[in-house]
């Protein structure tokens, strides 16, 4: 396959992810990545949502674009995407409703390879252009297509990769030399979800990655309340927290808002 070039195809730029991250880490803060899908539970709301979940305490905003097969995502993710494909939101119209919201924190565009592709060779300057700063892939492992992960990581966009807790310590160096930003450390193996409990085993998979990258940590995948946010937050440099808050984003702004504010709270009292 010969590479896919682009007229972003130049030298990164875009640094708001990383610095965000870094001041947080400074601090001795743990930062708050929330995921909310781009169009639900319609696109006005969305646009609102995005805007008061970043108000109410997060440092990082997850726009995930809606696809027609999201084989990594658990049931509440997946009627999601389903609800905003129904309003015909696209990664096109994801990166309008971006711009719209005009957020002061970075976002991060989590999406499957082929809406990617199929936005064409400018997708990555025009996603650029709306706000985002970070990009999340969640089907394209490191290795897999170096063409295609070459456009991807050369771009302004930070190119946020994925970590297993399944992943051997050679894997995740390599992973951690490929990605910028942060870390995205799945803390098991599965859907996205809701879980009762942390895995027994995320401390030592932390440990293992700590050794393997310099890169700050956001452990996510079934991280659902604040207190297991906070548990997670002592071992990580920050956490993802996306199917309790689609899950509070279908019931109401308010809803989102109050669940957004008990994260950030049980973070600050780590």
């Amino acid at each position: 396959m010969s590479p896919i070039t682009s007229p972003d195809a130049a030298s990164p730029t875009g640094r708001r992810l990383s610095e965000r991250l870094a001041s947080q880490r400074a601090a001795g803060r743990s930062a708050l990545v929330a995921y909310l899908t781009a169009g639900f539970p319609d696109p006005a709301t969305s646009v609102v949502l995005m805007r008061e979940v970043a108000a109410a305490g997060a440092d990082v905003l997850e726009v995930g674009v809606p696809f027609s097969d999201p084989l990594a995502d658990g049931p509440i993710i997946q009627r999601s995407s389903q609800v905003a494909l129904a309003h015909g939101v696209t990664l096109a119209r994801s990166l309008e409703l971006v711009a719209e919201a005009a957020l002061d924190i970075p976002v991060v565009l989590f999406s499957y390879l082929n809406p990617v592709l199929a936005a064409g060779p400018a997708a990555l300057a025009t996603a650029s252009a709306a706000g985002v700063d970070g990009l999340l892939v969640t089907d394209l492992p490191v290795g897999a297509d170096p063409d295609r992960e070459q456009w991807l990581g050369s771009s302004a966009l930070e190119f946020v990769r994925l970590v297993a807790p399944t992943t051997p310590a050679a894997r995740m160096a390599e992973i951690g030399r490929h990605g910028r930003g942060f870390v995205y450390l799945i803390s098991r193996l599965g859907v996205t979800g809701e879980r009762a409990t942390l895995p027994d085993d995320l401390p030592s998979t932390v440990a293992r990655l700590r050794q393997a990258t310099a890169l700050p940590i956001c452990i996510g995948f079934g991280i659902s309340t604040p207190a297991q946010a906070q548990q997670a937050a002592r071992l990580g440099d920050g956490v993802v927290v996306g199917s309790a808050l689609v899950r509070a984003a279908g019931e109401s702004v308010g809803a989102a808002v109050g669940l957004t504010r008990a994260l950030r709270a049980a973070l600050d009292a780590r």
